[in-house]
């Protein structure tokens, strides 16, 4: 089957026509898409369903999916004590003129609405109680297992890209060794997380990662707002004041200070003061 998508790998499905992957995925899962609520990104298009459900489609390149797969919101269907959509299935193929996949996973609907988009410039309102939730749902999926490794932003995270990232962005004597994997969503932010019910979704790059990556992330998502983002220090203090947790913070900052940061992004500032911080505790051991 040919698929009205530009064969350029630099494809953005906010643009590109996606009306023949549409009809395939309403024959392969016997449902009807409702138009009016198709939900296009770059890589993923979502919509809900007559039968109210979500349906979420990404398209993958082929050396962007790694040997265990990149079935995650399948696999993550198998957590327990985690606050997310409930899987229901889901359809798999190989594009036939490029080397790509595609995925399409069927979900229930969401409890809520995002919180916001993946960085924050203003504040939301989250009671205690939705921090309770949050925690209990993260403290749940760190304490599991799995044989999966993250993979954020479609890249695999390992050792390498660890040291790599700190590295080229900062300098010091310290050392960038990780000494614990355990389960994390990989890509936890203000986006993928649900109010005035927190429901985490958005599952597809799940899998080990040192501790504190997602509190990071998170944080790092917030440095626009101050006080936002002290709230998850605060909440998430386990995972930041590890010596993992540090490392993970001055990886969070080497990816707001990177190369192609923009000088007047809000972020920076307080990336670079929390940087020298860390980069001193992991100097002094």
């Amino acid at each position: 089957m040919t698929l009205s998508v530009s064969t350029s790998q630099a494809v953005d499905l906010r643009v590109q026509p996606v009306d023949e992957v549409l009809d395939r995925v309403e024959r392969s899962l016997q449902v009807r898409l409702l138009p009016d609520t198709v939900v296009r990104k770059r890589r993923s298009v979502g919509a809900r369903t007559v039968r109210d459900t979500w349906v979420r489609i990404e398209r993958r390149l082929l050396d962007k999916i790694p040997d265990q797969g990149w079935n995650g919101s399948e696999s993550a269907a198998r957590l327990d004590g985690i606050a997310q959509p409930e899987w229901h299935g889901c359809v798999v193929w190989r594009d036939t003129d490029e080397p790509v996949m595609w995925r399409a996973d069927e979900t229930e609907l969401l409890p809520g609405t995002p919180v916001g988009s993946a960085i924050l410039s203003g504040a939301p309102e989250l009671p205690d109680d939705w921090w309770e939730a949050l925690n209990a749902s993260l403290d749940a999926l760190a304490a599991q297992d799995t044989g999966q490794v993250a993979t954020p932003d479609t890249v695999t995270i390992t050792q390498a890209l660890v040291t790599e990232s700190i590295r080229g962005v900062f300098s010091g004597d310290f050392d960038t060794t990780v000494e614990r994997w355990v389960p994390a969503h990989g890509d936890l932010n203000w986006a993928n997380m649900t109010t005035p019910t927190v429901s985490l979704f958005d599952w597809e790059d799940w899998g080990s990662t040192p501790p504190g990556l997602d509190s990071s992330s998170l944080w790092a998502s917030s440095l626009a707002v101050p006080a936002l983002a002290d709230r998850v220090r605060h909440e998430r203090r386990s995972d930041f004041e590890s010596r993992d947790g540090t490392s993970m913070t001055l990886f969070a900052c080497s990816k707001t200070l990177g190369p192609y940061a923009h000088p007047e992004n809000p972020r920076l500032e307080p990336a670079r003061r929390m940087a020298e911080q860390v980069t001193k505790e992991l100097q002094a051991g």
